[in-house]
């Protein structure tokens, strides 16, 4: 079995569900009591939040850089960020590193392809929405991606900062971030990339009226599916 390094802590929120996954596809793929061979290197969100604030994403890649390569130094066969935010810097650290980057718009847009949609909405950060980094990657597998009008994105933003990388569930958030999955369903998305990884926190189907498509759980079982392929 190969060894995942997960760069996490981005949030550690969310990090929970990547270990969580991993394990789980192990153990029910081998049975028993196995468990994934893995690594976490987990920074300190603050620190990274500040930097994205400050638009100073050159000391993101620097940090994130340097958690890879410890991450390979200690045995990683595989590498993920476990955030969509912070795939934006995916390419420097692949750079920086000799073993594979798995980005988590690729896991996305795996599953996406094999359901057959063409057209799919988006939720995540203010960055993930609107900038080209992440929608880019996603539209290269050859679908259709819809972002929420601009006031639904500030809403689908502010709930993340302020609520979910805190550990923070309001049911009136569920209940908003449902009404903009309505929206995209209205406008054609025939399903909704949670496209933060805290978002699977807080929407799951029964929250939907389109089925849903959760980042970290199909990043999460991407890379068990490449540790068991080892």
């Amino acid at each position: 079995m190969r060894t995942i390094g997960l760069i996490g802590g981005l949030s550690w929120e969310s990090t929970v569900i990547y270990y969580q996954i991993i394990n789980q596809r192990v153990r029910e793929r081998l049975g028993g009591s196995h468990s994934a061979n893995s690594l976490i290197w987990s920074v300190d969100y603050t620190t990274v939040e500040d930097l994205i604030f400050a638009d100073r994403w050159d000391e993101v890649s620097t940090l994130l850089t340097g958690a890879g390569r410890n991450l390979e130094e200690f045995g990683a066969d595989l590498l993920l960020i476990c955030s969509n935010t912070f795939s934006r810097v995916s390419d420097d650290v692949e750079r920086a590193v000799d073993v594979p980057v798995l980005h988590i718009a690729d896991a996305v847009g795996a599953e996406i392809r094999a359901r057959g949609m063409r057209k799919v909405g988006l939720l995540g950060t203010r960055f993930t929405m609107e900038q080209p980094f992440y929608r880019d990657r996603l539209a290269a597998h050859g679908f259709d991606v819809l972002v929420p009008p601009r006031e639904q994105r500030e809403l689908v933003h502010h709930v993340i900062f302020d609520e979910l990388v805190r550990g923070v569930l309001r049911e009136s958030s569920r209940d908003a971030y449902a009404r903009i999955i309505d929206d995209l369903a209205a406008d054609g998305a025939e399903g909704v990339i949670l496209g933060c990884t805290e978002i699977e926190l807080l929407i799951s189907e029964k929250d939907s009226a389109i089925p849903v498509l959760p980042s970290a759980r199909l990043h999460a079982e991407a890379a068990a599916g490449f540790a068991l392929a080892g």
